[in-house]
């Protein structure tokens, strides 16, 4: 589930760096409350994922794949000349945001749970 809520907020990301974009200065009142409205939600659903997942992990995707639907929503709607090397680039971030997604955290030795209780073990004189 956390998972989940991340890509959430990663969605809603994009929309308020978009409302950002067209409330022109905050001049526009429409925009400007998605942009509110947006950031509220995505700020409090990235905290609720940083939770769960290590907040490396979390702001990475959740920046590399906002930053990517905004690209790519300006360029399905026109607003962003669409290039080979844009498109590219987008995949690459696309490939990390899912790399950082598949790779395993080594167990951190401090944090491990022992596998025996602390009363098995007894002292040697």
């Amino acid at each position: 589930m956390p998972w989940i809520v991340l890509l959430i907020s990663a969605v809603l990301e994009a929309v308020w760096a978009t409302a950002l974009g067209r409330s022109e200065g905050f001049s526009r009142p429409l925009p400007t409350v998605i942009f509110a409205i947006g950031l509220v939600l995505s700020m409090t659903t990235l905290g609720y994922a940083a939770k769960h997942i290590p907040i490396s992990t979390a702001y990475a995707i959740w920046t590399g794949t906002g930053a990517a639907l905004t690209v790519a929503y300006a360029m399905a709607t026109g607003h962003e000349v669409v290039t080979g090397l844009k498109v590219i680039f987008l995949c690459g971030i696309i490939g990390a945001v899912i790399g950082l997604k598949l790779v395993k955290a080594p167990s951190d030795p401090r944090t491990a749970t022992p596998t025996t209780s602390e009363g098995s073990h007894q002292a040697t004189t």
